[in-house]
């Protein structure tokens, strides 16, 4: 290690403790935190793992690899109904890191523990043998017996999705094909609304407190939207049937389509969207429409659960398909 760089409790101190602010952090000053719940209040766990070159490029801005890192756990406890209250940090270093990283990557961490009201309770910061490793887990906090699964959807429900889809499938596009977006033709504005998309998820937690009111089941949507709707639809012993023409999309997702349907379909199941699939009873589907959009996320209608056994449906100008599992995103 350059005698530069601080040693580890030193760096702890410098750079972590400051977002450390939650009383049972103990100023990270300890081996673990120790952490109260609410009364009346379940706890809701969730980690995600990423790695340099699969789910972020390594010369991103340190920024935004920590905003990815923290939001994408944010989104799982968003789907879930919760909210978040704390998070641990894992923090694999190359040899190669300084300073001036870290303490932009802190500054990433700061700015969204501000957005979201949520603290650095813990973690622990090893050198790494193959590039740079972000672990997070988040922890929130719902309402007892009120979390919302995957597994609760019913036939008769409405399928919506909250945002956008296919916006971060085709920003990795952008990023791995500097051709992509001339051959498509998109604007220099439409380039950067693809590009951000990827590089920063948008939690949608202002739904939380709708879908414990409102929703029989709820995923976010990181595999892409078909893979993902298997899983809801597996998990709740159902079918899903999906209007493609009802997904939202934006303009620059538009554009694509007018350019190349086979590039447009992918990208819908491309992955890394971090928007919430939802089934909601028909009989409260209004009115959940109605105040998620009042508390600033709209949401869309895209389909119903119907009675069957795992498949998802595809409904395009009058005709039904089954979607075929050969796309989404997988580590394996």
């Amino acid at each position: 290690m350059s005698k530069d760089r601080p040693g580890e409790f030193e760096l702890i101190k410098q750079f972590f403790a400051p977002l450390a602010s939650d009383p049972g952090s103990l100023g990270l000053t300890d081996d673990a935190a120790v952490f109260v719940p609410e009364a009346g209040y379940d706890l809701v766990l969730t980690k995600d793992v990423l790695a340099a070159d699969v789910h972020f490029f390594k010369d991103d801005a340190p920024e935004a690899i920590a905003s990815k890192a923290l939001r994408v756990n944010l989104s799982d406890l968003a789907a879930k109904g919760a909210r978040p209250r704390g998070y641990l940090l894992g923090l694999a270093l190359p040899s190669d890191w300084t300073e001036a990283w870290l303490e932009r990557f802190c500054a990433g961490l700061a700015a969204d523990q501000s957005a979201f009201d949520v603290r650095l309770l813990g973690g622990d910061t090893i050198r790494s043998g193959n590039g740079l490793q972000v672990s997070i887990t988040a922890i929130g906090q719902v309402t007892a017996g009120r979390t919302v699964r995957r597994s609760g959807a019913k036939p008769g429900d409405v399928l919506f999705v909250t945002g956008t889809i296919g916006d971060a499938a085709a920003g990795l596009k952008i990023r791995l094909n500097k051709l992509f977006s001339t051959e498509n033709k998109l604007t220099d504005a439409q380039e950067r609304h693809l590009l951000d998309r990827y590089l920063i998820p948008r939690p949608r937690l202002a739904l939380s407190d709708l879908l414990t009111e409102f929703a029989s089941a709820s995923m976010d949507i990181s595999d892409g939207l078909f893979a993902d709707s298997a899983h809801m639809a597996a998990a709740s012993g159902v079918d899903l049937e999906i209007e493609l023409a009802r997904i939202p999309v934006s303009p620059a997702l538009q554009q694509l389509q007018s350019t190349s349907g086979d590039a447009y379909k992918a990208c819908l199941n491309g992955g890394d969207d971090y928007e919430i699939l939802a089934a909601v009873p028909v009989a409260g589907a209004p009115a959940f429409q109605t105040r998620a959009a009042a508390a600033g996320c709209p949401v869309t209608a895209i389909g119903a659960v119907v009675d069957g056994r795992g498949t998802v449906n595809c409904r395009e100008d009058g005709t039904i398909s089954a979607w075929r599992d050969d796309g989404g995103f997988t580590h394996f």
